[in-house]
């Protein structure tokens, strides 16, 4: 019988305790792929499942882990042979199915995704579910965008130092946007320079820019994690035909808007879930970060273990991370 380490979080009487425990192969759950993970990345969902947060995972003890790289082990599908080195993101793993913060997850066929050639596992972990999100994101404004393309537009991200955030400044920039970065961190200005922003404001800064209902035109396209007045302002700000992606709800699950931005000035309110979405739009996200979107994430990335795991998951719940964390799990 094999077994393999993993972090497991259990429900105590004091709350969720995360503990390093040796597993079986045997205790995971049924699927066609059984995958060696070398890498996974930290995620403020596997913080919120790890700590026993409400509506997040049901069933516990259990791995938390949405995010997963490595070989697979064993195949009994006939598109994946065993030593594929793959990704697999989203769907139930590491919500109530066990997750990447182990050394073996079994997933269906249907959750798998071929590694593309000029990415490599620690590469694309580095990116991550965070990483997926901001290029669903931005792919998302480029499909909404009439011209194609970001040269010379001026955008906004919020939640700039975050894991979503710091990966769609990098790659706006990278694709000739100018970038306002808006966080709340304000010790950060100068990474998120180096990152590419050619502006950071802070939130207060931000208040004093925008007016609501509607107010003057400032970005052509946002990415927004926030959600709550953060969202509202942006939404007043847009020039006509903008649009922001919004995938987070750091600052509320709720936010106000007047009618006027999106009957005034044709702004649009995208939607962007990294979770369910067909595998070949994932795919083509994947490929275009292992070609024309590359970039050097090293200024962002933290390497940690699993045994040093539950430190960085405290400090993201407290709202210190800044970047991402890779977790070197095998």
């Amino acid at each position: 019988m094999t077994t393999f380490k993993a972090l497991e979080s259990s429900k105590t009487d004091n709350g969720n305790k995360l503990s390093i425990v040796e597993k079986s192969i045997d205790d995971l759950p049924e699927g066609e792929i059984l995958v060696k993970v070398n890498y996974s990345s930290l995620n403020y969902k596997d913080a919120l499942s790890a700590s026993g947060a409400p509506g997040v995972t049901r069933n516990y003890p259990h791995t938390p882990g949405i995010d997963a790289a490595g070989v697979i082990a064993e195949s009994s599908d006939n598109d994946f042979k065993e030593g594929d080195s793959v990704i697999v993101t989203g769907y139930d793993l590491g919500m109530d199915t066990a997750g990447g913060f182990g050394e073996y997850i079994r997933v269906p066929a249907s959750w798998v995704i071929r590694m593309p050639k000029g990415l490599s596992e620690s590469d694309s972990m580095a990116l991550g579910t965070a990483g997926l999100t901001a290029g669903l994101s931005v792919q998302a404004l480029n499909d909404h965008n009439s011209h194609k393309g970001f040269e010379g537009l001026n955008t906004v991200v919020t939640g700039a130092t975050g894991g979503v955030g710091s990966i769609a400044v990098m790659l706006l920039s990278k694709l000739g946007a100018s970038v306002t970065a808006v966080t709340g961190k304000d010790a950060q200005k100068e990474l998120l320079q180096n990152l590419g922003a050619s502006e950071v404001l802070s939130r207060e800064e931000l208040i004093e820019m925008c007016r609501t209902p509607i107010g003057k035109t400032i970005w052509d396209f946002g990415v927004d994690v926030v959600s709550g007045n953060t969202l509202t302002l942006l939404l007043a700000s847009l020039k006509p035909g903008g649009a922001v992606a919004c995938s987070g709800l750091v600052g509320g699950p709720s936010f106000e808007s007047s009618i006027f931005p999106f009957i005034l000035r044709g702004n649009a309110l995208l939607g962007i879930d990294s979770v369910e979405i067909p595998l070949e739009k994932k795919s083509q996200v994947w490929e275009n970060f292992a070609s024309n979107w590359k970039m050097d994430l090293t200024p962002l990335v933290k390497e940690v273990s699993l045994e040093q795991l539950e430190t960085e998951i405290s400090t993201i719940l407290e709202g210190g991370q800044v970047g991402r964390v890779l977790v070197k799990v095998s």
